[in-house]
């Protein structure tokens, strides 16, 4: 089951598109894999405090990009493919790296020194990520 425990809820924009977004990142990371069910509508909106409506157009619009897949009295589950999931790694890494960049350069960085700062921590990292 996908663990929305570990949701953090920031208020950074609608609702429905951080539950998306927390969706999206499991499945980038690994921690939500194919078949994973979803809690139902009605459990969610309850752990997490808001409204159905708002859990039933996050579940949706997940729908609607093949990220779950829904049936009539059956759970939704994760329903991703190989191809979505490495289509969204590309986009949450294209989307961080354009935020780090405009960061850095709003900070006043020259190209070179911002790739210094990021193989300094890219190193302080290690091979976890490998």
């Amino acid at each position: 089951m996908v663990d929305f425990e570990k949701i953090k809820m920031d208020g950074s924009g609608p609702i429905y598109m951080q539950l998306i977004a927390f969706v999206k990142q499991g499945l980038a990371s690994g921690e939500v894999k194919f078949g994973d069910e979803m809690p139902s509508r009605r459990v969610l909106s309850a752990l997490l405090g808001i409204n159905p409506n708002t859990v039933q157009k996050a579940y949706a619009f997940m729908e609607a990009e093949e990220l779950i897949s829904s049936h009539a009295g059956a759970k939704s589950c994760i329903s991703a493919s190989d191809e979505k999931i490495a289509q969204i790694k590309a986009e949450l890494t294209e989307e961080g790296a354009r935020m780090a960049i405009g960061t850095l350069k709003a900070a006043g960085y020259s190209k070179e020194e911002a790739i210094a700062v990021l193989e300094k921590y890219w190193d302080a990292e290690g091979d976890e990520a490998k």
